[in-house]
C-alpha cells in the first residue's frame, strides 16, 4: 500500500515536471528561433536549422542603419516612458480617493473605470481618431500617449486602489495629526509602501505601450513618427516580393530583450504586486 501511495507520488510529481517542461518550451521556443534566424544570412535563411550554424551581425547592422529604426526605437522610449509617468501619477491620486475619501458612488465609480477596459480598441478607434484629430496632435506621439494612456488608466487605478485599501489606516492618521497634506500623505507615506504595485503597474503598462499596434498604426502616418511594432510591420526588401526574414527577426529580437530583462529583474514585485489584495488577514 504504502509502495503503491509513492509511486502515485512520484508518477504526479514527475507529470507535472514534465507539463511545465512542455510549457516553458511551447513559451521560449518562438523566441529562440526568432533569434536564430537572426544570426543567418543569405540562403541560411529559407533553412529549417534548431542550432546555430552560422553567425552574422549583418542583419542587426542593416536594421540599425537603414531607415528609421532607430528613430523608431527612440519615439517607442518616449512614448513609452511619458505614458507609464502620467499613468502612475493619475492612478495613484485616483487609488487615494478611492480607496481613502468616503463618497457617495465610490464602488459604482471604480466599477465604471475598470468597464472602461472591456471595450476593445477597435470599437473606440473612430471617436479616439477624431478627438486627437480635434486635439490637433495627429501624427504625434502624443497623440498615441493620449490613447495609451487612457487604455492603461483602469488597470492602474484597480491595482493601487487594492494595494492601497490594504495599508493600515493608523498611519494616514498619524501623519494627519502630524499635519500632512494630503499630497504629502500620498508622496512621503503612501508610495514608499507601495513600490511592488508601482512596479508592476508601472512595467505592465510599459509593456502595453511598447508593443501596441493599432493606436500607433492609425494616429502616425511618417516614419520619423512611428514606433518599433509599426517600424517592424513596414520592413521591406530589395523588391516587392522579397521579405526581409533577417531584418524582422533582428528588428524583433532587438524590441524583444530589454523587456525580457526588466520582467527577470522585477519579477518578485511584479508577483507581490499582482497578488495585492488577494489574501485578507
Amino acid at each position: 500500500m504504502m509502495t503503491a501511495s509513492l509511486a502515485w507520488s512520484y508518477t504526479k510529481k514527475v507529470g507535472f515536471y514534465l507539463l511545465v517542461a512542455v510549457i516553458i518550451v511551447v513559451s521560449v521556443f518562438p523566441f529562440y528561433y526568432a533569434i536564430l534566424t537572426s544570426f543567418k544570412s543569405g540562403t541560411d535563411l529559407f533553412r529549417i536549422t534548431y542550432w546555430p550554424t552560422s553567425f552574422s551581425w549583418a542583419n542587426y547592422t542593416a536594421v540599425m542603419t537603414q531607415g528609421s529604426f532607430p528613430r523608431n526605437l527612440l519615439n517607442s522610449v518616449f512614448v513609452a516612458t511619458v505614458t507609464v509617468l502620467l499613468a502612475l501619477f493619475l492612478a495613484i491620486t485616483a487609488s487615494f480617493a478611492l480607496s481613502r475619501v468616503r463618497f457617495r458612488g465610490r464602488s459604482l465609480l471604480l466599477m465604471t473605470i475598470l468597464a472602461v477596459s472591456m471595450f476593445p480598441q477597435i470599437a473606440v478607434l473612430a471617436g479616439l481618431f477624431e478627438v486627437i484629430r480635434a486635439l490637433g496632435i495627429y501624427n504625434t506621439p502624443w497623440a498615441l500617449i493620449f490613447s495609451y494612456t487612457i487604455f492603461t488608466l483602469p488597470f492602474t487605478v484597480w491595482v493601487l486602489t487594492t494595494f492601497m485599501r490594504d495599508l493600515p489606516i493608523e498611519i494616514e492618521e498619524a501623519a494627519i495629526v502630524d499635519g500632512a497634506t494630503p499630497w504629502v500623505i500620498i508622496t512621503r507615506v503612501f508610495m514608499p509602501l507601495m513600490w511592488p504595485a508601482l512596479v508592476t503597474t508601472g512595467l505592465l503598462a510599459f509593456i502595453g505601450a511598447w508593443n501596441e499596434f493599432l493606436f500607433a498604426l492609425t494616429f502616425t502616418s511618417s516614419n520619423q513618427t512611428r514606433t518599433v511594432p509599426v517600424a517592424i510591420a513596414l520592413l521591406s526588401g530589395g523588391t516587392q516580393y522579397e521579405i526581409p526574414w533577417g531584418n524582422i527577426m533582428a528588428a524583433s529580437v532587438i524590441v524583444t530583450v530589454p523587456l525580457v530583462v526588466l520582467v527577470l529583474i522585477f519579477q518578485r514585485k511584479i508577483v507581490s504586486g499582482l497578488t495585492a489584495g488577494g489574501v485578507k488577514g
